[in-house]
């Protein structure tokens, strides 16, 4: 069975310049993996039977990633493994989901939570849109290697792929709520500023 969507519209030409050919096909695979996503996590989270320490949140991560992944290689396009984890690659564009809460609420609101992995700050600091030049300028006292080390971009994915964020909300019983693709740049305090951003649909999987 096909894992990418049905292309509903014409992709924007923000979409087409970075995914190409398969723009329309890209944005369309997004919401529904999201979609098959949550229903796998709902099973494990019911299968669970947890009222608090939840597996939905760990399983809904993994699974958006596997679904991503198998639509970049139906595609014929790219998946490259960074620290054990899989991010599908079309046309040098990685995409990398988050989601940013577990209820419905604007982007603005986006955090990356302060105990996120270093990997997942430094993917999205050396492969996301960089800040005015100025803005980099830091004392070579301050440039601590840490600093440093989060601005050196991941060979396994390729210096030269840039990310785009797929953020979204989603809980339980209510599933995916909004998504959101674009160009994140992660701030000093954590939050976003998206230089480039366009809200996807939210898919429905057929009843069968």
């Amino acid at each position: 069975m096909s894992v990418l969507g049905r292309e509903l519209s014409a992709p924007s030409d923000w979409a087409a310049e970075r995914f190409g050919r398969h723009a329309g096909a890209i944005a369309a695979a997004v919401p529904l993996q999201l979609a098959k996503a949550h229903a796998k996590a709902h099973a494990a989270h019911t299968a669970a039977g947890l009222k608090k320490r939840s597996p939905y949140g760990v399983a809904l991560a993994g699974a958006v990633r596997e679904g991503l992944a198998d639509a970049a290689r139906e595609l014929g396009e790219s998946v490259r493994d960074v620290r054990g984890y899989e991010y599908a690659v079309i046309n040098e564009h990685a995409l990398f989901p988050f989601r940013y809460a577990d209820k419905p609420r604007p982007l603005d609101r986006a955090r990356l939570p302060a105990n996120a992995s270093p990997t997942r700050r430094r993917l999205i600091r050396a492969h996301g849109p960089q800040p005015p030049e100025a803005l980099f300028e830091v004392d070579a006292g301050l440039a601590t290697d840490e600093y440093l080390g989060l601005h050196e971009t991941f060979e396994e994915l390729g210096a030269s792929t840039r990310l785009v964020c797929v953020f979204f909300t989603a809980d339980p019983e209510n599933g995916v709520h909004v998504i959101h693709w674009g160009e994140a740049r992660l701030e000093p305090d954590r939050t976003f500023t998206w230089p480039a951003r366009e809200q996807l649909p939210v898919a429905t999987l057929p009843i069968e």
